[in-house]
């Protein structure tokens, strides 16, 4: 597995009018709101800032609107970029071969990122991902 770059970083909110308080009122990040999800790709130094409510969280992992109860809620996540759409589910193969369980397997999402999901040890979702969008840029490693 060969990761090009940090894709996103995503703070999870249990509620995310509170959370986007802290982030866009008091820091002043300039998230933008889509739907109950705040985000930005207008913040130097990364590629996508976001807050995301665990309802969509559980409902990307899980396809339920509810977390799981016997797993541990997450407080965060950050997806790490690959080349392409094939190395995502050949990520996703090297972590169950080494004994990683995974939330889900490699899947395009309607907007057109491939990714799949585990959540780690430290309560983390982790997803190994690639972004089109993000390989449009004239350098990646920014």
């Amino acid at each position: 597995m060969q990761v090009q770059f940090i894709a996103s970083v995503s703070v999870i909110a249990p509620d995310p009018a509170v959370s986007r308080r802290l982030y866009a009122d008091t820091l002043g990040l300039p998230l933008e709101q889509r739907g109950e999800y705040y985000a930005s790709e207008r913040i130097p130094g990364t590629k996508h800032f976001g807050v995301w409510p665990l309802t969509e969280a559980a409902q990307a992992c899980y396809g339920a609107a509810d977390w799981p109860r016997d797993v541990p809620v997450p407080q965060a996540s950050i997806e790490f970029e690959v080349a392409d759409a094939v190395a995502v589910a050949e990520a996703a193969r090297e972590l169950e071969g080494n004994g990683y369980t995974l939330l889900h397997s490699a899947r395009t999402e309607p907007w057109g990122q491939t990714v799949a999901r585990m959540l780690s040890d430290e309560g983390l979702i982790v997803g190994l991902s690639f972004a089109p969008s993000l390989h449009e840029a004239t350098d990646p490693s920014t």
